[in-house]
């Protein structure tokens, strides 16, 4: 599923908007497989958790990678009432995510590092997965905070450099042999990913994580899965299932997925 291709740098956004269409166009869809149903799991937990209250608000998602290939995530906030709007860097997955979302949400063509909307616009921002696929992922981290308004909640998810299963090394030595498809790709510890947020000018106010399971697992099941091999697929979703009871009912694990989350609010100006 990996192609043979440099990895954006993260230097120039149309180099990164190049990349993503191209990876758009060639790779399949990973929807229906048994981790990524685990997957969506994880991720509507984590928002149950953290936006306990989704109807009339507006909620900025910062890439369309889960529409156009993965958990469908943003329909299912539009479904609990939310207002969404999802940007991507890449005019490919705008296009294949407008087919899932089409009456769900707005969808614009955008660059997480210069947003274009007005300060104060959004009440709730979802962010799993973009702001590591380039170097000034403070850049966009700021952006978030400028659209945010006072009070509101962000919800922000990297790679967890701390993964138990060694998934950042699994992905340079993927990257080092040109096969893995998602080009530059940062981690963070915990308290990394919470200084970046704070610089910014958030606030974090909890840590959590997603996808609590060896990274090898997911992309073996995610193999089968597009491959159609349903005997082994079966198998590799008889192993994720064990990691998905363990999110499900063991709080402490999920802050050791090899996605870690934290919810960082923008705090209210002081009355004048």
């Amino acid at each position: 599923m990996a192609p043979r291709r440099p990895p954006p740098s993260g230097a120039n956004p149309r180099d990164d908007a190049a990349f993503w269409d191209g990876t758009s166009s060639h790779f399949p869809s990973l929807k229906g497989a048994v981790s990524t149903a685990y997957y969506f799991e994880c991720e509507r937990l984590l928002i149950e958790t953290f936006f306990p209250s989704l109807g009339a608000r507006r909620v900025l998602k910062t890439d369309l990678w889960d529409e156009a290939k993965n958990t469908e995530i943003l329909r299912w906030m539009a479904g609990r009432g939310a207002h969404p709007v999802g940007i991507d860097i890449s005019l490919g997955i705008a296009r294949q995510a407008r087919g899932v979302l089409e009456g769900h949400a707005a969808l614009v063509v955008a660059d997480v590092r210069v947003l274009p909307f007005r300060a104060d616009s959004f009440d709730l921002v979802y962010s799993m997965g973009t702001i590591e696929h380039f170097p000034d992922s403070d850049t966009a981290a700021r952006e978030l905070v400028r659209v945010l308004r006072p009070g509101g909640r962000a919800i922000i998810g990297v790679p967890n450099k701390l993964d138990p299963f060694l998934r950042p090394l699994l992905v340079h030595v993927l990257n080092m042999l040109g096969r893995y498809a998602y080009g530059m790709e940062r981690s963070f510890t915990p308290a990394g990913l919470r200084r970046l947020l704070t610089s910014a000018g958030f606030r974090v106010t909890a840590l959590s994580g997603i996808l609590f399971m060896p990274g090898w697992l997911r992309m073996l099941d995610l193999w089968c899965h597009v491959h159609d091999l349903r005997v082994a697929a079966a198998l590799t979703g008889w192993g994720v299932r064990p990691f998905a009871w363990l999110y499900r009912h063991v709080a402490a694990v999920r802050r050791h997925g090899y996605l870690i989350a934290c919810l960082a609010v923008k705090p209210t100006p002081p009355p004048t």
